[in-house]
């Protein structure tokens, strides 16, 4: 069973507890000016967040606010950085205990040795057993609308109260979740995010899982495939499925879910997946593409290292190497070398 969390906040509430979430949260990131300025005074920094929050002082500061295009524009929230060592804390001693056992095998973000490469193989794996077994079958594809802007933070708070029982781990929460004053959305750009946005659909996993009992069900954060044997059936858990998430969740999907045959493939992480095959989506290639030329010339000018360019090519390197693209993989390793 998930560990239930009470009378845990002054046992985890010490000076190297914090110390910790900050080394942690400034990881990959030290040579950002609030970070810099944080660590000139760490010690004392450190003490004034631990007499704050002993006390229960510690109120949540207000926001950066700016927007990403890519791959679709959003507004991100980015908390300061003394708030965001709170963040690292409370996901990281009280959290990750509570939730992440009780999480369904087939939820994959945000989840240690998950991710979205295990979640393609694991889809994979599952198209290949259907097939065997029914031969043809339905994809039911779900997409929720605006997730993060939706999630209802009284029900994300009375979610989360079932395993904190902790009063003063659950005043830290309702710090850290009603800090911008609104009733519904997180914050995209919290650390605390995350785990916030899977545990509120773990209860929708519970119930296709449990009460539904679908076999084939994988989710991604709020992208989901469910592998069934006929489209009536699949009609009929969408249906049970919309009014869950209306009734229990106040969400609704978005006109990207659909049924359609297995012989089409699924668009799921990124990848294009069927029984055979899994590739890069034509948008993913074409953004690599574009990133890759973008970066030759800002090395060419001056602009960044080749060692931070191998960086980035690296990282999509192990996103690409379980796509079957092989010229594009070797495309890739060719730009790596240019940047030694």
């Amino acid at each position: 069973m998930p560990k239930t969390i009470r009378n845990k906040y002054d046992e985890k509430l010490n000076y190297e507890s914090l110390m910790k979430a900050h080394i942690e949260s400034r990881k990959n990131k030290s040579i950002k000016k609030d970070i810099i300025l944080f660590n000139l005074k760490q010690e004392e920094y450190i003490k004034y967040l631990y007499d704050e929050l002993r006390n229960l002082k510690y109120k949540h500061g207000g926001y950066y606010i700016f927007y990403i295009r890519e791959p679709k524009l959003r507004k991100i929230q980015k908390s300061k950085y003394i708030d965001r060592i709170v963040h690292r804390w409370v996901v990281d001693n009280f959290l990750y205990d509570a939730f992440i056992p009780q999480f369904i095998n087939t939820s994959y973000a945000c989840i240690r040795n998950r991710g979205m490469h295990k979640a393609c193989l694991d889809v994979q794996k599952a198209m290949k057993h259907c097939k065997n077994i029914w031969g043809e079958y339905y994809i039911l594809k779900m997409d929720i609308k605006k997730y993060f802007q939706n999630i209802n933070k009284r029900k994300l708070f009375k979610i989360m109260c079932k395993k904190i029982k902790d009063k003063k781990v659950q005043w830290l929460l309702k710090e850290i979740i009603f800090s911008d004053k609104n009733e519904t959305g997180i914050a995209i750009g919290n650390y605390t995010s995350q785990i916030f946005a899977n545990i509120y659909l773990n209860e929708l996993d519970q119930y296709i899982k449990h009460k539904l009992k679908v076999k084939y069900y994988y989710r991604y954060m709020d992208d989901s495939i469910i592998l069934i044997k006929t489209k009536e059936e699949a009609k009929n858990i969408l249906n049970k499925i919309i009014i869950f998430l209306k009734d229990e969740l106040y969400l609704e999907l978005n006109k990207k879910t659909q049924i359609f045959k297995n012989k089409q493939g699924v668009n799921f992480c990124g990848y294009k997946i069927n029984e055979y095959r899994i590739k890069i989506r034509d948008k993913g290639k074409k953004k690599l593409k574009k990133k890759i030329k973008t970066l030759k010339n800002k090395v060419k000018n001056g602009e960044i290292s080749s060692k931070d360019a191998q960086k980035y090519i690296c990282g999509h390197l192990g996103y690409i190497k379980y796509a079957n693209i092989y010229n594009l993989c070797s495309k890739l390793f060719y730009i790596k070398d240019e940047f030694d």
